[in-house]
C-alpha cells in the first residue's frame, strides 16, 4: 500500500497527538497544524488524501478551512470534528464535501475504522454502521 497522508486540523494539542499517533501506527504518514493558515500550507506543499478537521479552530474556522482545502484540491477528503453545540454547522460542512463528522468526544476506534475505509478503498463517501 502507497503511504497515504492524513492531516489532523485541531488547535488542542491532545487531540492531535491522540491522532498522529493512532494513523502513524495504522501505517499513515501524518501531518498536523494547529491553524488554519499552517494547514492550507501543509495541503499545498503534501497534498493529502484525507483532512481531520476541528470545526471551532480560532482565527479561520473548520467551514473556512475546508472551502479552501477544496478550492486547492477537490479530491481531498475531509472529515469534521465537532463539539456537540456546532451541529448546525454540519449541513453546511457536508454541501461544502466533507464525508461526515464525529462529535468530540468521539470514539477513537470509530474514527480510525472510518479513515481506514476512506483510505483504503472501501468507502464510497457515506458510510453507515452496523451492529446488533
Amino acid at each position: 500500500m502507497d503511504n497515504k497522508k492524513v492531516l489532523i486540523v485541531d488547535d488542542q494539542n491532545g487531540i492531535r497527538v491522540l491522532l498522529m499517533e493512532v494513523f502513524s501506527s495504522e501505517g499513515y504518514n501524518t501531518f498536523q497544524a494547529s491553524n488554519g493558515k499552517l494547514a492550507l500550507e501543509i495541503v499545498r506543499s503534501e497534498s493529502p488524501d484525507l483532512v481531520l478537521l476541528d470545526m471551532k479552530i480560532p482565527g479561520m474556522d473548520g467551514l473556512e478551512i475546508l472551502k479552501h482545502v477544496k478550492a486547492i484540491n477537490k479530491d481531498i477528503k475531509v472529515i469534521m470534528m465537532t463539539a456537540y453545540g456546532e451541529l448546525d454547522m454540519i449541513k453546511e460542512a457536508t454541501d461544502h464535501g466533507a464525508l461526515m463528522h464525529f462529535t468530540k468526544p468521539f470514539d477513537i476506534d470509530e474514527m480510525r475504522i472510518a479513515v481506514n475505509m476512506q483510505l483504503r478503498g472501501k468507502g464510497s463517501g457515506n458510510w453507515f454502521a452496523t451492529g446488533s
